[in-house]
C-alpha cells in the first residue's frame, strides 16, 4: 500500500507551472502592446491623415501639404533683408591713463614750515596757498638791500652834480680836462652800483615771495611729505607734496603700425579723431575726447606705435595709472551693403549666403565681404539691397532645399475640401482632446468648409495628444460612425 501511494506526490506542482506560462503569456503580450503602441506613437503612418478615414487622396493625403508625415519636412529658418548701412571704421587699443602735469612742490628758500593748510587729496586751483615760510629773515634782508640802493643812489646824485659844474668851468677854460673825465668815470661807476643794488632788492623781494608756496597747477594734491616746524630747503628730492593735474588728462596707447598710414592720412587731411575711453568690460562709457599725437618711432618689438589722446574728464571718471579700453574713430564707410553677421558662412569654395527666394527655396551664392562689426559685416560682391538671406537654421540647408518662416509654422497647411479628411484629423488627434469627442463633426465641417488647420510638421504626437493614447482611437471610432452615416445615406 505504501509502494502505490508513493507516486502521487509530485502532483500538486502541475497547477503551479500552468499559472506560471499565464502569467509568462500576460507579460509578454503587455510588452508587446506596450512596444506597438510606442511605435505608432513614434512612427506615424506614412500614408498621411486622409486615408485613416478611407477618403481619397487630398490635401491632407499622400502627397499633399498635410501627408508629408514620412518624408523630409521644411526647415523653419530665420530670415533677414539686406541693407543700406554706414559702417564705423575703428581701432581698439588697451591705454593707461596718465596726467597731463604731475608737479613735485619744492621750497625755493631755506627756512621754518609755519603754516600747511593743505589737506591731502583735496583739488587746489593754480595759485591756491600751500604752505608758508617763516618771512621774517627774508623781510630783514629786503630792508638791507633798500638801504644800500638808496645810499648808493645819493651818491650818484652828487657826482653828476659835480661833473655838471665841471663841464660849465671846462667851458670857461677854467679848470682842467683831466678832472672833468674823472669826475664822468664816477658817475659811471656809481651808475652802476646804483644797478647792482636794484638787482638785490628784486632778490631780496622775490625771497621773500617764495616763503608762500603756491600750487603751480590745478589739481588733486597728494600726501604731505613734511609737517609744520620742520627746516625745508630747496635742496629737498621729495618736496612738501605732489599735484597731479586731472582735467584735462591724457591716455597713452599702442596703435598697430599696420593702421598708421590711415592714420596719418587722417590726421593730414586735418580730420579730429574722436576717441572713447570704455572700462575693462568695455560696457560703460567713461569719458570721449580727442586724438592728440602721435610718436615719432615705432616700437621694434611690439610693432606698434605709442599714441595719446586727450579728455576733458569733467566727471573725474579717469584716474591717473588707471588702465582703459581705447576705440578711435578712425572713419565711416556710407551706405555699405550689410547683412547681419550671422548670414554669412564659410565653405571650400569662400564665402557664402543662403538666398530665400520667392517659392520658398533657397539658393547658394558666393559674396565677398568687406569690414565687419559686432552683429553685422559688409558684402562688397553678390548681394544687392532688398533681397533676403538665411540668419538662422542654415546649417540644415543645402541649394535648392525647401523651407518655411516662423509665421509658416504658426499657421500651418490648410486642409482640403473632403469630409474624410476632416475626419481624419480628428481620428490622428490634431486638436487634442477638444475635438476627440466630436471626429465625425470634424469631419464634415471638414468637407463643408475646407476644415482644420494642420500642426507644424515638427511638433511631436505626444505633445498634440493631451488625452495619451485614447486619442487615436476615438478618432477611429469617429472615422467608423462617419462611415457608417454615410452607407445609411
Amino acid at each position: 500500500m505504501e509502494q502505490q501511494r508513493q507516486p502521487a506526490g509530485p502532483a500538486p506542482a502541475a497547477p503551479d507551472i500552468k499559472r506560471r506560462w499565464i502569467g509568462t503569456t500576460i507579460a509578454v503580450l503587455l510588452i508587446a502592446g506596450l512596444g506597438a503602441l510606442a511605435w505608432h506613437l513614434t512612427h506615424p503612418a506614412a500614408g498621411g491623415r486622409g486615408a485613416t478615414a478611407g477618403g481619397p487622396p487630398g490635401p491632407g493625403g499622400p502627397g499633399g501639404p498635410g501627408g508629408r508625415r514620412g518624408g523630409p519636412s521644411a526647415t523653419t529658418v530665420g530670415v533677414a533683408t539686406v541693407t543700406h548701412a554706414d559702417i564705423p571704421i575703428y581701432v581698439d587699443a588697451l591705454g593707461t591713463v596718465t596726467p597731463s602735469a604731475t608737479v613735485t612742490v619744492t621750497p625755493q628758500v631755506s627756512g621754518v614750515l609755519t603754516r600747511v593748510p593743505f589737506q591731502e587729496g583735496q583739488m587746489v586751483r593754480t595759485g591756491q596757498l600751500l604752505a608758508t615760510i617763516e618771512p621774517r629773515p627774508f623781510e630783514l634782508a629786503l630792508m638791507q638791500a633798500q638801504g644800500q640802493l638808496q645810499k648808493d643812489e645819493a651818491q650818484l646824485d652828487a657826482a653828476r652834480v659835480t661833473l655838471d659844474r665841471y663841464q660849465t668851468l671846462l667851458k670857461q677854460d677854467s679848470i682842467a680836462r683831466q678832472d672833468v673825465d674823472t669826475q664822468a668815470a664816477l658817475v659811471k661807476q656809481l651808475q652802476g652800483t646804483v644797478l647792482g643794488d636794484q638787482a638785490a632788492v628784486g632778490t631780496a623781494k622775490l625771497n621773500l615771495q617764495w616763503t608762500r608756496i603756491t600750487a603751480p597747477v590745478s589739481g588733486r594734491v597728494g600726501l604731505r611729505s613734511v609737517d609744520v616746524g620742520n627746516l625745508v630747503s630747496s635742496g629737498t628730492s621729495t618736496g612738501i607734496t605732489t599735484i597731479t593735474e586731472l582735467a584735462p588728462i591724457d591716455v597713452e596707447f599702442a596703435i598697430p603700425q599696420d593702421r598708421i598710414p590711415q592714420l596719418q592720412a587722417r590726421i593730414a587731411a586735418g580730420a579730429a579723431l574722436a576717441v572713447s575711453a570704455l572700462d575693462r568690460t568695455r560696457t560703460q562709457l567713461l569719458d570721449t575726447g580727442v586724438f592728440l599725437s602721435l610718436n615719432n618711432a615705432s616700437d621694434t618689438q611690439t610693432g606698434t606705435v605709442r599714441a595719446k589722446a586727450r579728455f576733458t574728464n569733467a566727471r573725474n571718471a579717469l584716474f591717473p595709472s588707471q588702465f582703459v579700453n581705447v576705440r578711435i574713430l578712425l572713419d565711416t564707410l556710407k551706405d555699405a551693403v550689410v547683412v547681419p553677421i550671422t548670414a554669412l558662412r564659410h565653405g571650400p569654395s569662400g564665402d557664402f549666403v543662403y538666398r530665400l527666394d520667392d517659392d520658398r527655396t533657397v539658393s547658394q551664392v558666393n559674396v565677398t565681404q568687406g569690414l565687419s562689426t559686432v552683429d553685422s559685416v559688409q558684402i562688397t560682391r553678390g548681394l544687392a539691397p532688398g533681397e533676403r538671406v538665411i540668419t538662422e537654421g542654415g546649417d540644415r540647408l543645402k541649394d535648392g532645399a525647401k523651407v518655411q518662416l516662423p509665421g509658416d509654422a504658426a499657421s500651418g497647411p490648410r486642409r482640403g475640401a473632403s469630409g474624410a479628411s476632416g475626419a481624419g484629423w480628428s481620428a490622428s488627434g490634431a486638436h487634442g482632446g477638444r475635438h476627440r469627442r466630436d471626429g465625425a463633426e470634424g469631419g464634415a465641417e471638414g468637407g463643408a468648409e475646407g476644415g482644420a488647420t494642420a500642426p507644424a510638421e515638427g511638433a511631436s504626437r505626444a505633445h498634440r495628444w493631451r488625452d495619451g493614447a485614447s486619442a487615436p482611437a476615438d478618432g477611429a471610432s469617429a472615422a467608423r460612425r462617419q462611415r457608417a452615416s454615410e452607407a445609411q445615406s
